[in-house]
């Protein structure tokens, strides 16, 4: 962020376009001296305000502030990853109801973990296998495969999701073994993701509208909602559907229908 930017004028020469320490310490009215030991981990004591006033200078959003708050609050319990994570059966016949509507059910490091078959037609995936069989993972295709560069008119922007999603999953989740190891493999295979990751991307993705270029039926722009379920944090349901009588509409109920 520049000064100007951040509705300042720091008239001092400049030899790095951005704030620096003590421009952004005082832009959100806190000590010189104490900013840096914020950078560098040293206040585990961080008041509202102080964040409060530097999310407002840097123009965070909502997910932003949330992460910058998760982050400060180191001491405070961790949700726990790793093992199985299972869905109950009356979420799977939620989705399975959703007439109309793409549903898929994901967890914490984007596992497949189920949805309807619409929503395994719109994405390409198969679904999941027995008991003990990898789940096909939707940070993995989306990243990794072509065929998701196909389906995604917009590839980069569609690839900033997974990568701004596994951002804030590490910070709820810290030293998860699967997510750890599913961050590291993207990162090496993955020129997009490591790009994107460095930049440090969050966001919650609880709504938005996708557009896909679905091969046997054209283009759609879809709205996306996520819920969640309040016992299990790090499953999502995902929902994709248009309004009716739109062409959207038409064509995502042709790929719905048998071949």
């Amino acid at each position: 962020m520049t000064p100007e930017e951040a509705g300042a004028a720091f008239h001092r020469r400049r030899r790095v376009p951005g704030l620096r320490r003590e421009e952004l310490a005082e832009l959100a009215g806190i000590s010189v001296t104490y900013y840096p030991r914020l950078e560098q981990g040293e206040s585990h004591q961080v008041s509202d305000s102080v964040l409060d006033s530097l999310a407002r200078v840097l123009r965070f959003g909502a997910d932003e502030r949330a992460h910058l708050v998760r982050l400060a609050s180191p001491g405070r319990a961790a949700l726990r990853g790793g093992g199985p994570e299972r869905v109950r059966p009356a979420v799977r016949a939620l989705v399975d109801g959703a007439a109309g509507q793409s549903a898929i059910i994901l967890g914490r490091c984007a596992d497949l973990l189920g949805g309807n078959a619409l929503g395994f037609a719109l994405w390409g995936l198969p679904a999941p296998g027995a008991a003990g069989d990898a789940p096909p993972n939707v940070a993995r295709f989306t990243l990794l495969d072509a065929a998701a560069r196909a389906l995604f008119p917009d590839w980069k922007a569609q690839a900033r999701d997974p990568t701004a999603h596994l951002r804030l999953a590490a910070a709820r989740y810290p030293g998860d073994p699967e997510l750890d190891t599913l961050i590291g493999e993207l990162r090496a295979r993955s020129a997009g993701f490591a790009r994107i990751w460095e930049a440090h991307p969050v966001s919650d993705c609880v709504h938005s509208v996708r557009e896909y270029g679905h091969p046997p039926v054209g283009a759609m722009a879809l709205n996306e909602e996520v819920v969640r379920l309040p016992d299990a944090p790090g499953i999502r349901v995902v929902f994709s559907g248009a309004e009716a009588g739109t062409p959207a509409a038409d064509r995502l109920s042709r790929l719905a229908a048998p071949a």
